[in-house]
């Protein structure tokens, strides 16, 4: 059992989830309004992607991450800030006897550098590292990560002082991991978010987080999440086995069967079962000590 625990809330994510709930955050003021809730619930960090506004889709637009993180930024709400840095990765085929040319429709495939200019610009205290390529169940989509690709996203994130989240789908993503720390690629202090239960990833059943968080090197601050109605017992799960925690409305939407939750909600209901366990919930500043991050709108 983890008894320090501190949970991230995963606020908009990039997947079609926006027609399904109306509490998904589409617009700027939408997420950062549901992200400052989630740290008055009781939320450390915020896990932010940004969406189109007319269409809810995904977007990288910076002027979008901006506007997210500045009011954040200038709200009495401390949280700290982790932006994805996956999008850009994205690579549709085209069928099955034809895969080239890509199909235009939902590919956008990017350079390392440009996939992280919001980082660049905006300087979050985390943002993630996809630490491999996954197929994710959607007919001909890739989500696409190669070696070289993550060695440079991660030499560049080490230069900008940004604390990178490794995301691990799969056993394999953690072997690659491993080789980036040991490269040198990635410092010290480790942090690690194991992506549980996503289709022809890692399954989200005991033994199978057991086998993952079993080959963690103990000196690593890990957190694991799973989608859907896997989200909420992952609380007890990931504390038990020893990491922190992760909840939001990019994973899952509903607080219980048929009832649509917020952003605060899944992160007061996470609050609600790791304190019954008698476990401690972590703050931002215990949780910027603790993985030495450096605050940047205070620099």
């Amino acid at each position: 059992m983890k008894w320090d625990v501190f949970i991230t809330c995963a606020v908009t994510g990039s997947g079609e989830t926006t027609d399904k709930s109306d509490k998904v955050p589409v617009t700027p003021e939408e997420i950062a309004n549901s992200a400052i809730a989630a740290g008055q619930a009781g939320a450390a960090i915020a896990h932010i992607h940004v969406r189109d506004p007319k269409t809810g889709g995904p977007s990288r637009d910076i002027g979008l991450y901006r506007d997210v993180v500045d009011r954040i930024r200038a709200s009495d709400t401390d949280i700290i800030i982790n932006l994805t840095a996956g999008m850009g990765g994205d690579l549709v085929f085209g069928d099955v006897e034809n895969p080239l040319p890509l199909n235009p429709e939902g590919t956008d495939m990017v350079g390392a550098t440009e996939r992280l200019d919001h980082v660049r610009e905006l300087l979050p205290e985390i943002c993630t590292l996809d630490c491999g390529t996954m197929n994710f169940s959607h007919g001909d989509y890739v989500m696409t990560n190669t070696p070289s690709m993550l060695r440079e996203m991660a030499r560049q994130v080490q230069e900008l002082g940004v604390r990178p989240e490794i995301e691990i789908f799969d056993t394999g993503h953690l072997v690659l991991a491993k080789q980036l720390v040991n490269e040198g690629l990635i410092d010290n202090p480790v942090m690690v978010q194991l992506c549980m239960g996503i289709p022809y990833g890692a399954p989200d059943d005991p033994l199978s987080l057991l086998a993952m968080t079993k080959n963690i090197p103990d000196d690593w601050t890990w957190s694991a999440f799973s989608v859907g109605r896997m989200q909420l017992p992952y609380v007890a799960m990931a504390a038990l086995a020893g990491g922190n925690i992760r909840v939001g409305l990019e994973d899952n939407i509903y607080l219980g069967k048929g009832e649509i939750a917020s952003n605060e909600e899944l992160v007061t209901r996470a609050k609600i079962i790791l304190t019954t366990m008698g476990a401690n919930i972590l703050g931002p500043d215990e949780v910027r000590t603790n993985l030495t991050l450096r605050k940047w709108s205070d620099a």
